[in-house]
């Protein structure tokens, strides 16, 4: 089914999600090096210099429809960060939230929750997505604990699942939150976006 994501530009209070393009690159450059996230030996952060590259290969995706990419603003307009739509299935109406990273300004506030509330929204509500999964590395227990704290369930570990750029293998947890869960989960997410902060 192609086309099954179209870019979209989804908006809320504490975030902007936009569709990627190369005119992010100097603002995503500054997220980016905000926390040096690149450094993190278990993540896929594109380092500043290579944001350019990283911009294309999310793009070149997008032109095979198996990605939706969308650059990250927060509530004063500066880039964020990044975050897609990605293994992307429209025959069994199935996506996958990740290749999402976000500066270090921006963590722990309203934002990740909001951009995941907007996203999880846009594909059961707009989509009508059977199943949402999101995938991180066993060794990242910020992003494990982040997607358990979203309402998702863990499926399971994919074990040896990836090579990383540095040799070492990746298990990869699955986890994922299915349409007749997305109630709880959006009413748990807003919940979370309006307690006093």
């Amino acid at each position: 089914m192609p086309n099954f994501v179209k870019p979209v530009t989804l908006a809320g209070r504490f975030a902007t999600l936009e569709p990627l393009s190369h005119e992010h690159a100097a603002g995503l450059r500054d997220a980016a090096a905000d926390g040096d996230l690149h450094t993190l030996w278990y993540t896929s952060v594109p380092s500043p210099d290579r944001m350019e590259a990283d911009i294309a290969r999310r793009l070149d995706l997008q032109t095979k429809d198996s990605m939706q990419p969308f650059a990250v603003r927060d509530a004063d307009g500066r880039l964020a960060g990044m975050t897609t739509y990605m293994n992307i299935d429209g025959a069994n109406r199935r996506v996958e939230i990740g290749s999402t990273w976000y500066a270090r300004r921006v963590q722990r506030s309203g934002l990740n929750t909001e951009c995941k509330l907007m996203l999880l929204r846009h594909a059961f509500e707009t989509l009508d997505c059977i199943a949402v999964e999101f995938r991180t590395h066993w060794m990242n227990h910020q992003s494990r604990t982040a997607i358990a704290r979203l309402g998702a369930k863990q499926d399971g570990v994919l074990r040896n699942h990836q090579r990383m750029p540095d040799g070492s293998f990746r298990d990869t947890v699955v986890f994922s939150i299915i349409a007749s869960e997305w109630p709880t989960v959006r009413a748990h997410l807003q919940f979370q976006l309006d307690r006093p902060r």
